[in-house]
């Protein structure tokens, strides 16, 4: 299994985590306001490290010059 694979592999596993994540900050909302923002914050720690792994394999897809 190559680098691509592998980071496209965590990015998915990240990506539900995500959702999950931002599911339960909602659903949380209306009942534990601090529960809540604690799911946010968590799906927004992730989020960032998605977009890290999306800039990742965007770099090992292009070509070098």
């Amino acid at each position: 299994m190559n680098n691509n694979d592998l980071i496209k592999q965590h990015q998915n596993k990240l990506h539900k985590k995500y959702k999950r994540l931002v599911e339960k900050a909602y659903n949380f909302r209306q009942t534990d306001h601090a529960l809540s923002d604690i799911s946010e914050y968590r799906a927004i720690k992730l989020l960032d490290k998605l977009n890290k792994l999306k800039y990742l394999s965007r770099e090992h897809s292009q070509p070098t010059v």
